[in-house]
């Protein structure tokens, strides 16, 4: 399996953001913690890239079912993990996926999709394939958010900067329903299958700093990641102006 990241966009970003550093930042936490929106808002804001890495899980996901195969067949989906392009692009202003020169970057959000991922990213080929690949990424990068659910205990476990985001579950539901104009109960029983299902793959690193955002904005929550970034590269922490 072949994965890319695109580094043609600039992110913009001041003179004092870590765009430089090499900083690595890992968001972990469950669905609808809100890794996603946090973590490209803090992208954004430190000048850095942004991986995620539920992405690509999604995208081979997505390529498996149009193929057909039944995702509950773990030897079918080893055999065939390789065998797709997937390319993720790493602008935190506008990431994108692709399978075979193909964008899927809607494609993978789907409840099809959301509802048959936990079964192919618990296959260790296919876990071995894309931490491979995400390693490749942050390895290349800059400087970089990534934000899945084993970045600071696997993928990155070296990362300086790590976060758990987490929420209680009727608030994490609600958010995903709402953004996906799904059914609140059926997304709860849904997520709360997803968070047996990636128990295994997922885990809070020892020296993460967990954030609940259940009673958070995202903008408070970004805030927090930043500050942490900011405090670990040594940069100042801009000061919000009084009125």
């Amino acid at each position: 399996m072949k994965t890319s990241a695109s580094l043609d966009s600039d992110t913009g970003g001041e003179s004092d953001t870590a765009s430089e550093s090499g900083l690595v930042v890992a968001v972990d936490g469950p669905s609808g913690a809100g890794k996603s929106s946090a973590s490209r808002g803090a992208a954004i804001a430190l000048g850095l890239r942004y991986l995620d890495t539920g992405s690509m899980y999604r995208a081979l996901t997505w390529w498996l079912l149009d193929q057909g195969v039944d995702v509950s067949d773990a030897a079918a989906v080893a055999r065939l993990a390789a065998e797709p392009v997937i390319e993720v692009g790493t602008d935190p202003r506008a990431p994108w996926t692709r399978v075979n020169g193909a964008d899927v970057s809607a494609a993978i959000r789907t409840r099809e999709v959301t509802g048959a991922v936990s079964a192919v990213a618990t296959v260790p080929q296919v876990r071995a394939h894309l931490i491979g690949q995400q390693r490749d990424i942050i390895a290349n990068a800059p400087g970089i958010v990534a934000e899945g659910r084993d970045i600071g205990t696997v993928v990155a476990p070296e990362a300086p900067v790590k976060v758990f985001l987490t929420a209680e579950s009727a608030a994490r539901a609600g958010r995903r329903a709402a953004e996906a104009n799904w059914s609140a109960v059926s997304t709860r029983h849904d997520q709360d299958r997803r968070d047996r299902l990636d128990a295994p793959q997922s885990g809070q690193a020892a020296d993460a700093v967990e954030i609940d955002s259940t009673r958070l904005d995202l903008d408070q929550v970004v805030e927090v990641i930043v500050r942490l970034a900011r405090e670990y590269a040594g940069l100042p922490h801009p000061h919000r102006p009084t009125r």
